[in-house]
């Protein structure tokens, strides 16, 4: 990833056009590359049925946006979508939010409570990060999937569920059911219909036309006239590879909004593009990855002084958890300290 080049003062005559997707959703889905088009058809397709649905796709590619896409141009538009994070619940907590409890349950249930799949009832249930259930939480999924029948902590009460689950993993399950990770019958039981989200990078120009609507976004959200992108940064934002996929670039042009101005290139950078550039065929390998160290470490050091040295805020800033983002750190030899100093 290059370096951001200065933004101009004024929008090219040249802009692409904002395309939506799926008319009639109360949002947006933005995009006209051919990869995300066959993805429109499908989600179309999915959505005319209440099977349930596995979307599979890398982090920030917009797994819970196509769910949604799916929930509001379905049968079930009318009823509540309620997403649940399977990786932000602990284990022993899992059944009591999807299934409710009894008061005196378990500790500290001092009232009764409806789970999540009464929330949901005759709508759309959304498992975000399937993949992080532990084996006792699928056995529950599990059996709740052969005939939405579910029992709340507590109760002697067996009730009959009415919705529709779709799950979204950052890793194929069926990679996780070979070593294990995954139970391969829960699979094929949230697998009935299939949707693989193409990463920001396969999607050609829809990073320019994602980030001229987070541009718009923001600036309305902040009333401020927001970055004005040229022709020269156009290209720079469909060139980047953005690993975070459409996260990683909403939060990029988020900071452009609120900071409005753009770090100039370092020489080291100037300096790894030039050879990427020049290199051969049998060194591309060896050129890219310089290219990306080189990028990672400036892209490092600007966040950390942008946050004052501030590890945690620097990680919240670039959209990263502080330990992945103190790994990094420690790859590249970057003392916070140096920064604070």
């Amino acid at each position: 990833m290059t370096p951001f080049p200065a933004p101009s003062t004024s929008r090219p005559e040249s802009a692409p056009r904002l395309v939506d997707g799926l008319a009639g959703l109360p949002f947006r889905i933005i995009g006209e590359s051919p990869a995300f088009v066959r993805v429109l058809g499908r989600i179309e397709r999915v959505a005319r049925s209440d099977a349930p649905v596995l979307i599979e796709g890398e982090t920030g590619c917009g797994k819970e946006v196509a769910a949604r896409a799916v929930h509001y141009g379905g049968l079930r538009r009318d009823a509540p979508f309620v997403p649940i994070n399977c990786g932000a619940l602990p284990d022993a907590l899992f059944e009591a939010e999807l299934f409710g409890h009894e008061r005196g349950a378990f500790t500290d249930a001092h009232e009764r409570r409806r789970g999540l799949v009464s929330e949901a009832e005759g709508g759309t249930l959304f498992l975000d990060e399937v993949e992080a259930l532990a084996p006792k939480a699928q056995v529950a999924l599990l059996r709740f999937l052969q005939d939405q029948c579910f029992r709340p902590l507590g109760s002697t009460r067996e009730l009959q569920g009415d919705v529709r689950l779709i799950a979204a993993s950052n890793r194929p399950l069926e990679t996780l059911v070979a070593t294990g990770g995954f139970r391969q019958d829960l699979l094929y039981r949230l697998k009935v219909l299939h949707l693989e989200l193409p990463p920001l990078r396969e999607r050609g120009r829809d990073a320019v036309l994602l980030a001229m609507h987070f541009a718009e976004r923001y600036a309305r959200k902040y009333a401020t006239p927001g970055p004005a992108f040229d022709a020269v940064t156009l290209e720079w934002i469909a060139a980047q590879p953005w690993p975070g996929n459409i996260r990683e670039l909403e939060n990029w042009v988020h900071r452009a909004v609120l900071m409005g101005d753009a770090q100039e290139p370092s020489d080291a950078t100037f300096a790894a593009a030039e050879q990427t550039q020049n290199a051969t065929f049998e060194s591309y390998r060896n050129a890219k990855a310089l290219a990306l160290r080189t990028f990672e470490r400036d892209f490092l050091l600007r966040a950390l002084r942008q946050a004052g040295g501030n590890v945690s805020a620097a990680a919240q800033l670039v959209g990263k958890e502080r330990r992945a983002f103190g790994k990094l750190l420690k790859k590249h030899a970057i003392d916070r300290r140096t920064i604070a100093g």
